[in-house]
């Protein structure tokens, strides 16, 4: 049965995104000038609920930003995207996080002062236990303390709520943490570090890793690819994704929209390869609009 409007649940980081422009990346020690520089409210877990309510989802984000203004600006960002920011906790001790993002024409770099962020332990995640428990699916990161993210993740399986981990930025996990996640959404990096398959993702010998990885957490990889799209298996069958040819403005919150946007498909009742295909096609968009919450696509744009 297909649920018209899902509730989903983001438990994550927010940050201010200052976004400069330049030609190329600088070498060591060397000054450029840049072309421009934006102020973007940004953070995976808050482009991912972005996503996600642009996308037609009823959204609740728990996190934190500082008493400053960038908080300020941040939560009124995403109010005006329709999320719920009742459970986004405004910390005095801490300022809110920040990300400095240098983007060129082929790609960007990201440096992040986590901040507030580092509030969201497991103490802060168990307050809201309810809103986790109520969600018909639940997305995290790894932008917040593991011990935070590993509380979500327990507190949902706890009630049978579905969900996905976004193992990103890349960090070695517990098997206990990775075993509480329904889904799993690394890229090729990623999954060889999480998963020791080097030479397997190297090799393209993708449904060897997935497969073994299926069978040790008990959990569906999806594997993001960038500009080829995503694999995934179902029903014992390696299926490939691909990305639509696009032009691309800016690839920041990329992988964050795929993450939503495959979220949506599965808690509206989408079959796995159904609510791929959404996430692709969404992630390709997004890449084609500059920042990475105003370039989230909506519904009817993702499925044209």
């Amino acid at each position: 049965m297909k649920v018209i409007k899902p509730n989903i649940v983001i438990v994550g980081s927010l940050n201010m995104d200052l976004v400069v422009s330049t030609e190329r990346l600088p070498a060591i020690g060397e000054t450029l000038s840049g072309q421009s520089i934006h102020y973007i409210s940004g953070g995976k877990g808050a482009n991912q609920a972005v996503a996600s309510a642009k996308l037609g989802a009823d959204v609740h984000m728990i996190g934190a930003v500082g008493n400053d203004e960038f908080g300020k600006i941040i939560i009124a960002a995403m109010q005006s995207y329709h999320v719920q920011m009742d459970c986004v906790d405004i910390v005095e001790h801490l300022p809110t996080g920040v990300a400095v993002i240098t983007k060129t024409k082929e790609d960007n770099s990201i440096i992040i002062v986590p901040g507030a962020n580092a509030y969201m332990t497991a103490d802060i995640v168990n307050k809201y236990a309810d809103i986790i428990q109520q969600a018909d699916i639940l997305l995290v990161q790894l932008e917040i303390p593991l011990d935070g993210v590993q509380k979500a993740l327990q507190l949902a399986r706890d009630a049978n709520v579905t969900t996905i981990l976004n193992p990103a930025p890349a960090q070695k996990l517990s098997d206990e943490l990775i075993s509480l996640a329904d889904y799993i959404t690394p890229n090729e990096i990623e999954l060889a570090q999480l998963g020791g398959q080097l030479e397997d993702v190297v090799t393209a010998d993708w449904i060897a890793s997935m497969k073994r990885w299926n069978e040790q957490y008990k959990q569906k990889v999806v594997l993001t690819r960038g500009k080829d799209g995503a694999a995934m298996i179902v029903n014992g069958e390696l299926q490939f994704v691909q990305a639509p040819k696009v032009e691309v403005v800016d690839t920041t919150g990329a992988g964050d929209c795929l993450n939503a946007a495959f979220g949506y498909g599965i808690a509206s009742g989408m079959n796995e390869l159904d609510a791929l295909s959404l996430a692709v096609k969404a992630a390709s968009l997004s890449v084609g609009r500059f920042g990475a919450q105003p370039g989230m696509p909506t519904l009817d744009e993702s499925q044209a």
